[in-house]
């Protein structure tokens, strides 16, 4: 009876996180800030069959390590299908942090503090928006839970010396895939000191010479990219491969960290950010603190450790100015885990139950509250909404009408499960939220927001024999696009992009057309003789001939002032 209650368990954990990360994959299309620019370059790898210098249109992309890049290229190669493979790599990590979270909280605890682990972080508010995003964030989660994973292995239930190597190279594997994946080595800082203050239960067999191979397989994992990419770089003798290297390896990481030019935010961001990005798990952390203090004080080397490395990741990521939510998600699993084996006795609480019951009520009274007021409130946010994403009325009635349906579910929620059980009802009026996100706003949303819906009617306008070129675009216009597009740079000045389109329209102007962000719109272009092509993203894009250009296209100073800082703008966002 046991076995079957723990199989069953383990099935609902699965299928419930299968629903809640993977409802809605394959309806929509990448969106951005972020999404667009990494299957453009995934797109452009597998289309060129460079996968070691990633291109974002006809420059080279150094923003971010190819790891990303390089699965969704892969499974783009296996599946065919960019819907489906751009996305699929944030769910399989999901679904892998979740599957180290439970069987390390089952090995270090109990199976049941296992499944209250990955319960947690799987209905967490910024591990779920994360997973159903296609951005680093979820794999560089992943990489650094199972190098947690693997050094809590031989840490805590050691020696282990195969989880021990595991988790080192898993950290290298985080380092070329964001950075900052070098971050899970600081699980060595408590349990150093555990070490020596003699807590029992924790040693780290450092006398032993498996102990000292770990570290080179560290660098192993780093070498897999950094030195074929390296020595092509050195031994091409090409600028563009030499510029790339000193960009990705010095100013991207180091100097990003050390001399933040972007995302400015206090030090003590992170502490606004968790209670609000960690709920409803971050409720209990009132009742958490003084039970994790009697756990240290019992000298329990399994919380100093988890709760040690969370401290150090905090600190880690507050001294840099600049600050963004997700650089401190990495932790949330650790704080998902550390929280897991108080919550059978928090869940008895009825303060707790109160707690949990009036973030269900919260969340019903917003979303019905949204629902409402874009159906029959002041329409001025309505025309604002479709005015700045280029909705019509039908998609934004849809998408109130299914605000309303959350917000009725989440009370049906609290009404039938009642105080006693508000738990079940915060799981329940959260799935019915991402099942309807997923389900209702990916493709109402999806035209818009990726710009296909654009792009189609800039295909069917200009015809199917003519060459587009693109000014002062964005990653979406060139990967939705219906045919090979021409570009002019993408980081180069927006006056020098037009400057190239009007003289490469210029020389075959009965077939060329540019569409160009309207605020690259310079006096040159007559908006008489161009058309309004569409709004996408909050930015209006115009559709311009080659009878329209009726002068010269230059900027003064001051216009050129102005153009610059909305570049860097439109490129911090």
């Amino acid at each position: 009876m046991l076995q079957t209650r723990a199989s069953r368990d383990t099935w609902l954990l699965i299928l419930m996180a299968l629903l809640v990360l993977g409802i809605g994959l394959g309806l929509r299309d990448p969106w951005p800030s972020d999404e667009p620019r990494f299957a453009l370059v995934a797109k452009q790898m597998v289309e060129s069959g460079d996968w070691l210098f990633p291109h974002r249109g006809i420059e080279l992309y150094s923003d971010k390590p190819p790891m990303l890049m390089w699965w969704q290229a892969t499974l783009y190669s296996l599946l065919g299908n960019w819907r489906v493979a751009f996305l699929l790599p944030s769910l399989l990590a999901a679904l892998g942090t979740l599957a180290c979270v439970y069987d390390l909280g089952r090995r270090l605890w109990t199976r049941r503090v296992g499944l209250y682990a990955a319960w947690a972080l799987l209905f967490a508010l910024h591990f779920t928006f994360q997973a159903k995003k296609a951005q680093i964030d979820p794999l560089i989660v992943f990489f650094i839970t199972l190098a947690n994973y693997g050094l809590l292995r031989h840490l805590l239930l050691g020696p282990a010396w195969r989880w021990w190597w595991l988790g080192w190279f898993a950290a290298g594997l985080g380092v070329i895939t964001k950075g900052v994946g070098v971050v899970a080595l600081l699980m060595l800082v408590p349990a150093g000191l555990a070490v020596a203050l003699r807590w029992r239960g924790v040693a780290m067999h450092a006398r032993a010479w498996q102990f000292w191979v770990a570290p080179l397989l560290f660098l192993l994992a780093i070498a897999l990219w950094l030195v074929p990419m390296v020595a092509t770089a050195l031994s091409s003798g090409s600028a563009e491969y030499r510029a790339y290297m000193d960009d990705i390896l010095f100013r991207q990481t180091a100097k990003r960290y050390a001399q933040s030019w972007d995302h400015h935010q206090p030090w003590w961001y992170f502490l606004a950010t968790m209670p609000s990005m960690w709920l409803p798990a971050f409720l209990a952390v009132p009742w958490a603190i003084p039970a994790w203090r009697r756990r240290l004080a019992r000298r329990d080397p399994r919380y100093l450790l988890l709760l040690g490395w969370w401290l150090l990741i905090v600190v880690f990521f507050s001294i840099p100015h600049g600050k963004r939510d997700v650089y401190i998600l990495p932790a949330l699993p650790m704080f998902c885990l550390a929280l897991a084996p108080l919550l059978p006795g928090l869940l008895r609480k009825r303060a707790f139950q109160w707690l949990l019951a009036g973030f269900v009520a919260l969340l019903a009274v917003g979303t019905l509250g949204a629902g409402v007021a874009m159906l029959w409130g002041d329409p001025g946010f309505e025309q604002r909404l479709m005015a700045s994403r280029g909705l019509d009325n039908t998609v934004t009635s849809a998408l109130a009408w299914a605000a309303i349906a959350m917000g009725c579910w989440a009370g049906l929620s609290l009404a039938v499960w009642r105080l006693r059980r508000a738990h079940v009802a915060t799981l329940s009026a959260m799935t019915m939220v991402w099942v309807l996100y997923g389900l209702v706003a990916y493709p109402l949303l999806n035209d818009s927001s990726s710009a296909r819906g654009l792009m189609q009617a800039v295909g069917q306008r200009i015809g199917a024999d003519a060459e587009l070129g693109l000014v002062a675009w964005k990653e979406q216009n060139l990967l939705m696009a219906d045919r090979p597009a021409t570009t002019f740079g993408f980081n180069k000045d927006w006056e020098d992009q037009l400057l190239q389109g009007v003289a490469w329209q210029a020389q075959a102007p009965q077939r060329r057309w540019l569409l160009v962000q309207e605020v690259a719109l310079l006096p040159c272009v007559d908006r008489s003789r161009a058309e309004l092509a569409g709004i996408a993203n909050r930015r209006r894009w115009w559709l311009v001939q080659a009878d329209a250009v009726v002068g010269p296209c230059q900027l003064d100073e001051a216009a050129r002032i102005r153009e610059r800082a909305e570049q860097a703008q439109q490129a911090g966002e």
